[in-house]
């Protein structure tokens, strides 16, 4: 048991390391120092989400909506900046629970409940990216039917997701809605990252970098911006969920749509819109 100890701290050492690298140049040092272990972890979870939420969102709507002006979008595609700062205020409501589920998936890592290891050299490289590969396999799966039965299933669609699909056209959906849910929503739908804690062996930092990083991804598939990177689902095909409110509940890629059925592929769409207009015309 001494060792499983003592391999558990190494948890909390990083963990107290992280706390200390945020908080320390965030605040001053008595107003989070006193606090228990689990509470520094929320509050450094909760800057560091909220931080990179804003940086990402102002950042990303800085280059597409000023510097790259009718690149990407034509100016009547714009949204607001009413509906930005509605996203905003319905984000940041609900940030404070978003950032608990990380709190609480650190928390059972340093418990040893879940797979998780410390240091990436106690496996091969080979086993590292694979367990990353079947990790995102199993987050991909979990949250598409996450997704969908919220969709599917009324009363959570009605009082949790369609806070989120207020936003229902283009001209409406920004980087700043990729976090513009009802709290419980928000977490529902990150929780087949801390499934698969319990399934897969995953590496303590790399799971933490792959949670935030879907402050980024969010904001990404709410640009309306379509990539067109095979098999990416990018944002023409979330904005297409958007407005059909029963196609592409997926989240990296197209491949659990494609799978299970609910896939439209935006150049498709376009191409009906744009036959659709001509015929229209005639």
């Amino acid at each position: 048991m001494a060792v499983d100890a003592a391999y558990l701290m190494q948890f909390v050492d990083e963990t107290s390391f992280y706390n200390r690298i945020v908080l320390s140049h965030l605040l001053p040092s008595n107003l989070w120092d006193p606090l228990p272990h689990f509470l520094q972890t929320w509050l450094r979870n909760y800057l560091a989400g909220t931080l990179l939420y804003f940086v990402s969102g102002f950042l990303w709507c800085f280059y597409i909506y000023y510097l790259k002006l009718n690149v990407y979008l034509p100016k009547d595609a714009i949204p607001t900046r009413k509906a930005m700062l509605l996203q905003i205020y319905v984000a940041m409501k609900a940030m404070p629970w978003y950032t608990l589920l990380p709190t609480v998936s650190e928390y059972m890592i340093e418990s040893g409940w879940t797979k998780c290891y410390s240091r990436v050299g106690e496996v091969s490289w080979i086993l590292y990216f694979v367990s990353i590969a079947t990790y995102l396999v199993l987050v991909e799966f979990g949250i598409y039917w996450m997704h969908r039965e919220l969709h599917d299933i009324k009363p959570l669609y009605k009082y949790l997701h369609a806070t989120h699909h207020i936003y229902n056209k283009q001209n409406t959906l920004s980087p700043f809605a990729g976090l513009a849910f009802h709290p419980l929503d928000g977490i529902l739908q990150a929780v087949p990252h801390v499934v698969a804690l319990f399934i897969v062996p995953i590496h303590f930092t790399t799971h933490l970098g792959l949670l935030f990083m879907e402050a980024i991804w969010t904001a990404n598939i709410h640009d309306c911006i379509h990539g067109n990177i095979w098999p990416v689902m990018g944002a023409g095909y979330h904005t297409i969920h958007h407005t059909t409110y029963k196609h592409n509940y997926g989240h990296y890629t197209i491949w659990m749509d494609w799978m299970f059925g609910s896939l439209r592929d935006p150049l498709l769409e376009e191409v009906d819109n744009n036959n659709d207009s001509s015929k229209k015309a005639e």
